[in-house]
């Protein structure tokens, strides 16, 4: 097959029009096409055959190949091509503008061997500084022989990185990277993955057609959850673009009704082996096509890259109507919401004091409810720090009996006294009455166009009154919303007293905790000026900056974004601590039994070490089952411990004294892997041999929702219990872990597990630091509220995000930065929030040879301009009661 140009044109669109006119492009401007010798009436200058043959055939030659220009101008012929690859090529490295958007566009056609028609791409050859060179699709045509046709696509061109490292690339604007995402050309370009794939019009009797045009694919014969139908797009997408991926799809046959169906993407780099990434699952039916949506972005240049649908059982088909994937559009960000008297402080429950019995209640199922005394008059803690001073509740209590279901319990439709976006803390007394076998959970859950939100939960072990608190936020427009206390076992009685819903005035909350955290972060500071020019420094200026807070504040990070110099630049800009999201993971490091893989925690770690950044080591045991690996759950209990040791051997004899912090046995409140097999005393072993193996090292537990009042298995109480056990028995336990995977944060119920846990007197850190909200304003408040209320509290003594880029965290719209590195209104808030925990001074030095300020504990420059010169100097100012006397020899 042959393939030849009848001319070529790249011009910016932001300057100039093009068209074709007797065979040639040109633009409004000719010199705005960078494309050289682009009508080849130079012969083949500039131009370059790659591993082919080429000639030029003249307007005044005779027809040479079978088929006329499409004007009267030249061509250019390229032959004996062996590789779909090879062609024409030329280098525009120096013509290309970061920042500017390009037309693109190509007159070719096709002759030789050839029956029907096939596609002619352009194709862009980026070489890239350190990591070699990568392909890039951006347009297409299909062409018959006997034809002339277009070739024409829109690019743009970011602007400059900021690292050196990275070269200029250029994305397709809205092009499709499938080749035949609709099966128009039956199954070309598509292939299955350890399957059989099958074209169809109809199936199962014509009950199964097409929702979109006139074909669909089946993988059939599938004999693991992995085989699916496939297609390679290497070349065809570029790194550090995002881009969306949809699909319509559904399953067929073995008597699977509903099942996953996944996107995945196989990639492959010369350094780092194969990879695979999800992009997005969709609960798929027998019944009806479905959609499939995800996104995605490389950080690095692979060599190749794969996408392929996988997940049903085997024997389960996978039925594919279409799957496209373009590159992503920014979508414009919601703006942030307007709240019209949003009356703060203010109880939306009816009748919560019972002063006229049980109206505006009723009973959830088949119980019965009465007013009863006896119940608190004071508010429930958390509330009081919310409400302040308040008038006392009545004493009365719903008193709920004949409960049949663990869900009956008093009920109350609060739909319409509900403001969308504000965030509502909930607060009551609980009891339980006799009749009671073991511990029993109480909650306050709200049922949202009947779906459960947690509203707050308790653990009754007694007669007591409990509080119970917990916070809930509603950011789409609900039909009815019901708020209802549930939880004791059936035929246990329910009491519930003052229950208060009402929303949080976080402004004000925020001027608290500006003053707790003058006290908490702040120290006063004497500069105490010498030098031989120290008689005459009265009155001269003094100007003091802040250069680095001493807190640390840091974030998740993954081998894969090491790679992507945009994200290294703003993680090494804006955190000084680091944690591995799964790189230090033993299912990661030994995946299989003996083989162990370091390199990628080693990379990661060597990146930390040369920026200065300390790390934290998660996790060395995950005490959940379902984290481990199958090899180690097979073991019997001999090898088990065998693998124990060797695990904690080969880990932390590695890297002794690297890292700061370890995660000994992850979330221990809610998983007992190891403690089931191995005995309680594994926990205890494992942190006493952990501290022997490296004694530098900072051991600590790790647990989520102790700090948000929703989960009974891990309220700070039961933290505490757990914490002081292992002290108990010897484990040397030197810090708490809070994960801090929180929704609809309200301070006062942070700080209150927060004061619980500062008894302990061990430092706690938040280590998984996030926060969701599609809403980026909304999620810049509530990360705002988390960091204002660490950065406050004495106890707590580090923050760690669970990450900060989009499509690299474990919770969607969670991120600060999006994929392409554009930093959205909730990254704002939180370089806002640093930036106002950096203390400056300026003024003059006093009679004394003095001056004096009250900063933030951290790294300073000062300058004082003598009348002789300028001096600089730098200094630190630790934690300390007393004022810190800093002397500058001048």
């Amino acid at each position: 097959m042959v393939v030849r140009g009848n001319c070529f044109c790249i011009c910016d669109s932001g300057t100039c029009n093009w068209w074709f006119f007797m065979g040639n492009c040109r633009s409004g401007n000719p010199t705005d096409n960078i494309i050289v010798n682009h009508d080849f009436y130079k012969g083949l200058y500039s131009w370059h055959p790659n591993c082919c043959n080429g000639f030029i055939v003249s307007a005044n030659s005779g027809n040479r190949v079978g088929l006329s220009p499409k004007s009267g101008g030249n061509y250019a012929v390229i032959k004996n091509r062996t590789e779909h690859w090879q062609g024409l090529e030329q280098d525009i490295t120096s013509k290309i503008s970061p920042g500017s958007t390009y037309s693109v566009s190509a007159c070719v056609g096709v002759s030789g061997p050839l029956s029907g028609s096939t596609d002619v791409m352009a194709t862009l050859k980026l070489l890239n500084h350190g990591s070699g060179a990568s392909y890039m699709f951006i347009g297409k045509t299909s062409v018959s022989k006997g034809k002339w046709e277009m070739v024409e696509v829109v690019i743009r061109c970011p602007s400059s990185s900021k690292s050196e490292s990275t070269s200029i690339g250029c994305s397709a604007v809205g092009d499709e990277v499938i080749i035949n995402p609709q099966f128009e050309n039956g199954l070309s370009n598509w292939s299955g993955r350890g399957c059989q794939v099958v074209l169809h019009d109809s199936m199962a009797d014509g009950k199964i057609l097409p929702e979109t045009g006139k074909f669909f694919a089946s993988a059939s014969e599938r004999t693991q959850n992995w085989n699916g139908i496939q297609q390679e797009i290497t070349g065809r997408v570029q790194r550090k673009l995002a881009y969306n991926v949809t699909a319509v799809v559904r399953i067929f046959g073995n008597n699977v009704t509903t099942a996953t169906i996944q996107a995945t993407l196989w990639v492959h780099t010369p350094d780092r082996g194969e990879q695979y990434i999800g992009i997005g699952k969709v609960q798929a039916t027998d019944k009806d096509w479905g959609q499939l949506q995800g996104k995605f972005l490389l950080n690095g240049s692979p060599s190749r890259v794969i996408i392929y649908l996988e997940g049903p059982p085997p024997g389960t088909d996978i039925l594919v109507n279409a799957l496209s994937v373009k590159h992503a559009e920014k979508i414009p960000p919601l703006p942030p919401p307007i709240i019209e008297n949003p009356d703060y402080g203010v109880n939306i429950v009816t009748n919560s004091q019972l002063s006229d019995g049980t109206d505006g209640w009723f009973p959830l199922g088949n119980c019965n409810l009465s007013a009863a005394s006896g119940s608190p008059k004071i508010l429930p803690p958390m509330a009081r720090d919310s409400l302040g001073v308040h008038e006392p509740l009545s004493g009365r209590y719903i008193l709920v009996k004949n409960r049949t279901q663990t869900w009956m319990g008093p009920a109350q439709m609060i739909t319409d006294k509900l403001k969308l976006f504000l965030t509502y803390q909930v607060s009551a007394w609980v009891r339980i009455g006799s009749g009671a076998s073991g511990p029993q959970n109480v909650n306050v859950a709200l049922g949202v166009d009947n779906q459960w939100v947690n509203g707050g939960q308790a653990e009754i072990k007694d007669r007591r009154w409990h509080e119970i608190g917990g916070s809930f936020r509603i950011e789409k427009q609900p039909l009815k919303v019901m708020v209802y206390v549930q939880g004791p076992a059936a035929g246990v009685d329910l009491m519930v007293a003052g229950l208060q819903i009402f929303p949080v005035d976080r402004v004000a909350r925020f001027k608290h905790l500006a003053r707790q955290t003058d006290k908490t972060r702040k120290r006063d500071i004497i500069l105490q000026f010498s030098g031989s020019e120290s008689s005459s420094l009265f009155g001269t200026s003094v100007t003091v900056m802040q250069t680095q807070n001493s807190f640390p504040i840091g974030s998740c990070i993954n081998r894969t974004n090491i790679e992507n110099e945009d994200f290294v630049d703003f993680f090494v800009k804006n955190f000084n601590w680091a944690v591995f999201g799964n790189e230090l993971k033993w299912y990661w490091t030994e995946p299989q039994r003996g083989n162990f893989k370091y390199k990628d925690a080693d990379d990661m770690l060597a990146l930390c070490q040369n920026n200065k950044i300390e790390t934290r080591g998660h996790c060395i045991f995950w005490e959940v089952q379902s984290t481990v690996q199958q090899w180690i759950q097979a073991l019997n209990k001999n090898d088990l411990m065998k693998a124990v040791q060797n695990r904690l051997t080969g880990l932390l004899t590695r890297y002794k004294g690297k890292f700061r912090h370890y995660d000994v046995n992850n979330e221990m409140l809610h998983g007992s892997f190891y403690q089931d097999r191995l005995g309680k005393d594994i926990r205890t072993y494992m942190f006493k041999t952990a501290n022997q193996l490296d004694p530098s090292a900072t051991l600590f537990v790790n647990d989520y929702h102790v700090e948000d009042g929703t989960d009974t298995r891990s309220y700070p109480e039961k933290y505490i219990e757990q914490i002081l056990d292992l002290q108990q028995q010897g484990a040397p336990v030197g810090g708490i872990g809070i994960q801090g995977h929180i929704d609809n944060p309200v301070g006062p119920i942070v700080c209150s597990a927060l004061d619980k846990l500062g008894v302990v007197g061990l430092p706690i850190w938040f280590t998984e630091l996030d926060v969701s909200s599609l809403n980026e304003h909304i999620r810049g408040e509530d990360l705002e509220v988390m960091l204002r209320e660490a950065f406050a509290h004495p106890a707590v003594e580090g923050v760690m995000l669970w990450g900060f880029w989009e499509l690299f965290m474990s919770r969607d719209n969670a991120h600060l930065v999006d994929a392409e590195g554009e930093i959205n209104e909730a990254g704002k808030r939180f370089l806002a929030l640093k930036h106002e925990w950096l203390s400056h001074a300026h003024g003059r030095i006093d009679i004394q040879g003095q001056f004096e300020f009250r900063g933030f504990h951290g790294t300073y420059v000062v300058e004082v301009e003598t009348e002789s010169n300028k001096v600089s100097r730098t200094f630190v100012v630790d934690k300390g009661d007393s004022p810190l006397v800093v002397s500058i020899d001048l």
